[in-house]
């Protein structure tokens, strides 16, 4: 439902709610100008230089001060992300959509057949054939219908650079893009916002397609020239780096106007951010899109 409608519905709306009620808040919601409303189907398309957290594992810690934050798809509570909007956060919900991961609820639904090679470091985790789409495709779009049910703003397909990797399929380029197009889509015609996470090799050709980027370890391996492209396309770049000291590589991030963090390999609650915390005090509507919803 679009929050575009007249001065007097959204007034009437807002009065509605019994923990809204103050009239200087319903106020200042009904006389939001025209370009500063957010549209309840409308896709986050984050700037560059927006503050973020990425944690995977551990008990999530919803204190941090950061505009967004990157949690697991099937793990987190929706208790958890319905506190995470409360305190007018953008979501953003992770999952695997290169690899089978053999402890995810849905694992017995991917066919042996499109299951490779182990990933090298990652224990219980192989590639997919992304050439299978026909097989693929109900699965990852089950999990996408997931993210919506639990309402997250945007989801980060990981392993989507299979074809760089010994996969133990012949994946080429033309596969890869032609998967991570179908990824793209798929969260876009469920209004969810998607990241293009590493596949630094294809950013030209993809960049229309992905809302954002988040990379591992450009810094480290001196490739971040290639996520430029996002920045000057209006889009945020997200990163992190694992090893390395942030005196070093932060004052390059903060020049390339990345959001970049250094993170524990197992990506729980620490972190160390370039960018210095997100003003307090400062207005963010995100959760009207839920209570208007």
């Amino acid at each position: 439902m679009a929050l575009s409608c007249s001065l007097m519905e959204r007034m009437r709306r807002c009065q509605a709610l019994p923990f809204l009620r103050a009239s200087v808040l319903c106020l200042w919601f009904a006389l939001l100008p025209a370009a500063g409303r957010v549209q309840a189907s409308s896709v986050w398309h984050p700037a560059p230089g927006t503050s973020w957290q990425w944690q995977l594992s551990g008990a999530i810690d919803t204190s941090v001060n950061v505009q967004m934050i990157d949690i697991d798809l099937f793990e987190t509570p929706p208790s958890v992300i319905d506190q995470l909007h409360a305190d007018g956060r953008i979501v953003v919900c992770y999952f695997s959509a290169g690899s089978l991961e053999n402890w995810r609820p849905d694992a017995g639904d991917f066919p042996t057949s499109v299951v490779g090679k182990p990933l090298h470091g990652w224990s219980g985790e192989k590639w997919l054939d992304v050439r299978r789409m026909d097989l693929l495709g109900p699965i990852m779009q089950a999990r996408l219908d997931l993210a919506v049910a639990k309402h997250c703003d945007g989801v980060e397909p990981d392993n989507v650079d299979g074809y760089q990797n010994a996969s133990g399929f012949p994946l080429s380029p033309a596969d890869q893009l032609a998967y991570n197009r179908f990824l793209a889509g798929a969260a876009h015609a469920r209004h969810l916002s998607v990241g293009l996470k590493n596949d630094l090799e294809q950013v030209s050709q993809l960049l229309d397609d992905f809302d954002w980027a988040l990379n591992e370890e450009c810094f480290q391996y001196d490739e971040c020239d290639a996520l430029d492209a996002f920045v000057r396309a209006g889009k945020a770049v997200f990163g992190v780096e694992y090893q390395g000291d942030p005196a070093e590589f932060c004052p390059r991030a903060n020049a390339h106007r990345f959001s970049w963090l250094k993170k524990r390999l197992v990506l729980d609650a620490w972190r160390q951010a370039c960018q210095p915390a997100s003003p307090s005090g400062s207005v963010n509507i995100v959760p009207f899109l839920y209570l208007l919803q």
